[in-house]
């Protein structure tokens, strides 16, 4: 048993000083993962800053001309609200392809984007894992390695991100609001997962003492051409083995904008601009998706185990592409 202090608060600059004061204590809104990490023996907060009652659970216009989800909205409203749905539907897609509906009534939207990876070795306290503990090795390069990255790896880590939802918000281009001591900024969603680097123990670009206070969605949705392909191990309740969240508009059969991102395959949704813009002012056919395909997968690594993840990212990819252009069925 790991003791800590427990506080809650009902305004955001009370919750960022609290936390700025101690720097070994966490935030706390759902908890679906922190707990879970806690219980494991992986994190050991010493105080956790209960955010819940803090005023940023809705959803509402922005000026940008796009909505602004409060951090405090679960998954569940975000995934349900007319407005996703009608604007936003490969994010509404995504989020519900995630987690059980168990999870996703109490999973908070700026907590999705805090997951921390589902690496068994991160888990398994009796391994070394330099994302727990810097310095101690990589289990998961020459183990079993079924489930991790082949794009962005280092040498101190191959883990991946785990969320779906962050893999339609790379696509949208959304942006992430936070605030620390040192007041407000924002930060674009491609800038706030990070690779693993010589430092795979930081997952993001926000600074220990900041909190996530919304999302901002652009004005740009792709509400008519758009697919959310996820391959896992089973149905329902499954980390994706790749995942690929496509968004496309077009001008009768030819592609005028394209946005591709994958999940379950780096350390952080993985997109890469090349592949995108050789898809513009393409027609939609296999062919021209296949080659977009290519050029996203470029680089890739297998590490033994998950070497299939290679051709399946580049299948799943034409497959996606080819949903949210229609011309392929979704299930």
């Amino acid at each position: 048993m790991n003791s800590f202090t427990y506080s809650r608060t009902d305004a955001v600059d009370t919750a960022v000083r609290e936390r700025a004061s101690e720097h070994t204590a966490k935030f706390i809104a759902g908890g679906t993962n922190l707990i879970d990490l806690m219980k494991e023996n992986v994190e050991h907060p010493t105080h956790l800053i209960d955010i819940t009652r803090l005023p940023l659970a809705t959803i509402s216009e922005n000026v940008n001309g796009g909505l602004r989800l409060g951090a405090l909205v679960t998954n569940a409203d975000t995934a349900y609200n007319e407005q996703v749905i009608e604007r936003y539907p490969l994010l509404s897609q995504t989020i519900l392809a995630g987690a059980s509906p168990q999870l996703r009534n109490m999973a908070t939207d700026g907590g999705n984007l805090l997951q921390r990876t589902r690496c068994y070795y991160f888990y398994d306290t009796a391994t070394p894992c330099n994302k727990r503990e810097p310095g101690s090795g990589c289990s998961a390069i020459n183990g079993y390695n079924r489930i991790h990255a082949i794009l962005g790896t280092s040498d101190q880590c191959i883990a991946t991100h785990p969320s779906d939802m962050c893999v339609a918000l790379a696509a949208l281009e959304a942006e992430v609001r936070v605030k620390g001591p040192n007041g407000e900024r924002t930060i674009p969603f491609a800038e706030f997962h990070r690779l693993p680097g010589d430092t795979p123990e930081i997952d993001n670009t926000l600074e220990p003492d900041e909190l996530i206070t919304a999302i901002d969605l652009p004005a740009k949705g792709f509400p008519d051409y758009f697919a959310y392909l996820k391959l896992r191990d089973r149905a329902s309740y499954a980390f994706a083995l790749v995942s690929v969240a496509a968004a496309l508009e077009m001008d009768g059969d030819t592609i005028t904008t394209a946005r591709i991102a994958l999940g379950g395959v780096a350390h952080k949704p993985w997109r890469k601009p090349e592949a995108e813009t050789a898809l513009v002012g393409k027609p939609a056919t296999k062919e021209n998706f296949q080659a977009a395909a290519d050029i996203l997968l470029a680089g890739a690594q297998g590490f033994g185990h998950n070497t299939f993840k290679i051709e399946l990212a580049k299948r799943a990819i034409v497959r996606a592409l080819g949903q949210a252009a229609k011309l392929e069925p979704t299930e």
